[in-house]
């Protein structure tokens, strides 16, 4: 043990992916974790803490799951370099702690034997043994101990007491860690090696559960496959509505109290109208939209969890490689529907930098969960709340409708991208199909917090420093004594707003459009919450003021202009962090230019198209 980390050894995860890594590290951390971005990178980086029976504290690091050591991709080679105590900042573990999947020590015990290598003290975590135990598959745990010459226990990171003999072991050898027994010779055969240890340690029926088999005869056949996808998804978006109406009109109902209960306490002046019109008005028109984008959360993290992510993957590489992708970018771009950044981030699995650049540019085109309060103001507005064939949400099928024309798009968009690719190479799919498991609910709850913290320190940070800045631009200077006009017309934002007309009006977009637009640049979601103070600051009086913007908006706008402004938001890339992540991940502030030239083209032009079209229809 390191004589720095005498207080606090230093623990570290590390596995291939899908081996239950992460499970095992909130088993055994709970809430006592933190997540960031390890450092000069945007690889996450997840840190906690454990106490063992004994009382003894450890650090825990949850490195990121990779496949070998040689690394092929950013984040194998962060796991690589922290690992060897090489990675700058990052002090070296005391102890590595190799998490393997017990129904598949095929391929996972490989990656074993290149930890152990390394020559540091390290135990083995055959994890999912109650999985491998319903399958028949037996594990000699002493032999494989005695064989790999480091200690090996059993672990099931989905039950409470799962991790027991683990923390029973980090007790044993908290105080002498050594290094493994014996290791191979250098250039060994890993295959090899692997192949002898899984004929001497363990049995195995099949190579493949029956459940997996029999769910994989429907899941990944070409068509049934596709359509359970496709409802899969489909329900997903009605769900969004259906379940989370009610939560969002008990948060309505809070906000509009609220701010009736602390106008009524206070003076008339600028202070009221800062705390009422500014901070409440606008952090209520945010807040109310995270039922919505929890749920969304809670399906994309129970699809992961489940095994069925992969199989998706696989199942859509013959329509991606048509558009110029490959099944690889199908997790990054459903990642994106969550969120761009982490979704831009996740394509550094993808081996092939042709490939990895066409999803990078094209996974701003997702519909991420900062859009989601936009297109629920303006649908809840404008869209009727009724049923469609006595069984779908209108409204629903509406949002489905959106994210559809994002996906149609975002295949389009890399279609073109390929003829003016020079490489027409052709690049195989390799993935490993995890087996079915139910996602457990403790995983589930901790990955939703997460992400609800996240959602609520942007809605405490930019989204309140934006919303007070909007405020003050929206309320001074003051109208002249000679005003003719609302008040408003003469603020710093009004004079914006007029200014900017003149470029969007052939969008149908007014001077409160134009000005959410632009703090809606530092993130999307802000844009609701900068109409909300827009309407509030300008409402003739305290009655309308006190109303919900979505009513609000349906007197002010036509259909046309509704649709127009969420066709905009299919496009345009109003996310500064999205734009930045680019640049850091291409390394290149060209290809970042270009991803926001094309965005804001298409934008301008889908939106013109859909106003134009829509007046003349009629709904203008």
């Amino acid at each position: 043990m390191s004589a720095g980390s005498a207080q606090a050894p230093r623990l570290a995860l590390v596995g291939n992916p899908n081996c239950g890594k992460t499970a095992l590290f909130n088993l055994l951390t709970g809430s006592r974790q933190k997540v960031a971005n390890y450092a000069g990178v945007t690889v996450e980086r997840k840190e906690g803490r454990l106490q063992t029976p004994s009382g003894r504290p450890w650090v825990l690091l949850d490195l990121p799951g990779a496949y070998s050591l040689h690394a092929a991709s950013l984040d194998e080679a962060v796991t690589r370099d922290i690992c060897r105590g090489f990675y700058p900042g990052e002090p070296a573990p005391d102890l590595l702690v190799c998490v393997v999947d017990a129904t598949n020590l095929r391929l996972h015990l490989r990656f074993a034997l290149e930890v152990r290598a390394l020559g540091k003290p390290m135990v083995l975590a055959v994890n999912m043994m109650d999985a491998a135990k319903r399958r028949g598959i037996e594990i000699d745990l002493p032999a494989l101990q005695r064989e790999i010459g480091v200690p090996v226990v059993e672990t099931v990171a989905v039950r409470r007491d799962g991790g027991q003999a683990l923390l029973a072991q980090l007790d044993a050898m908290a105080d002498r860690l050594h290094p493994p027994a014996h290791g191979m010779a250098e250039g060994a055969d890993l295959h090899a090696e692997t192949r002898r240890l899984i004929d001497l340690a363990v049995r195995m029926p099949t190579r493949t559960a029956r459940v997996d088999d029999a769910l994989d005869r429907w899941l990944l056949h070409p068509a049934i496959g596709l359509i359970t996808l496709a409802l899969v998804m489909f329900l997903i978006f009605q769900a969004v509505y259906a379940w989370a109406t009610p939560l969002m009109d008990t948060i309505d109902l809070a906000t509009v109290w609220l701010g009736d209960r602390v106008g009524a306490a206070m003076p008339e002046g600028p202070l009221k109208s800062l705390i009422v019109d500014g901070v409440i008005a606008g952090l209520g028109g945010v807040v109310i939209f995270l039922p919505q984008i929890l749920i969304l959360f809670a399906f994309i993290l129970a699809l992961e969890e489940s095994g069925y992510l992969p199989r998706a993957a696989f199942l859509l590489d013959r329509v991606m490689h048509k558009a110029g992708l490959s099944g690889r970018s199908f997790i990054p771009l459903l990642s994106s529907f969550a969120c761009a950044v982490p979704g831009i981030m996740a394509t550094r699995s993808i081996q092939d930098p042709r490939d990895r650049l066409a999803t990078i540019l094209v996974a701003p085109l997702m519909t991420c969960s900062a859009r989601l309060p936009v297109y629920a103001l303006l649908i809840g507005a404008f869209i009727p709340r009724r049923e469609v064939a006595g069984v779908f949400n209108l409204q629903g099928l509406v949002l489905f409708g959106l994210y559809a024309a994002a996906i149609v798009s975002a295949l389009l968009v890399a279609t073109v991208m390929k003829r003016w690719r020079r490489d027409k190479g052709e690049h195989a799919l390799l993935l490993e199909l995890p087996s079915y498991r139910i996602p457990n609910p403790r995983d589930l709850l901790i990955g939703l917090w997460e992400r609800m913290m996240i959602f609520l320190k942007r809605v405490g940070g930019i989204i309140l420093a934006l919303t007070i800045l909007l405020w003050f631009l929206l309320s001074f200077p003051g109208a002249p004594a000679d005003a003719v006009g609302p008040a408003i017309n003469y603020s710093f934002a009004g004079r914006i707003g007029q200014a900017m007309t003149v470029v969007f009006a052939p969008l149908g977009f007014d001077w409160r459009i134009c000005i959410a637009l632009i703090p809606g640049l530092a993130a999307r979601e802000v844009a609701v919450s900068s109409l909300a103070t827009v309407y509030a600051v300008s409402a003739a009086n305290d009655d309308i003021a006190a109303q919900a913007l979505s009513p609000l908006i349906a007197q002010d706008w036509s259909l046309a202009t509704a649709l127009s402004l969420l066709v905009w938001y299919i496009y345009a890339p109003m996310c500064i962090s999205t734009l930045a992540t680019i640049k850091r991940e291409t390394n290149s502030a060209q290809k970042m230019i270009v991803a926001i030239v094309y965005l804001f083209g298409l934008a301008y032009a889908a939106s013109f198209v859909t106003y134009q079209l829509a007046v003349a229809l009629g709904a203008g």
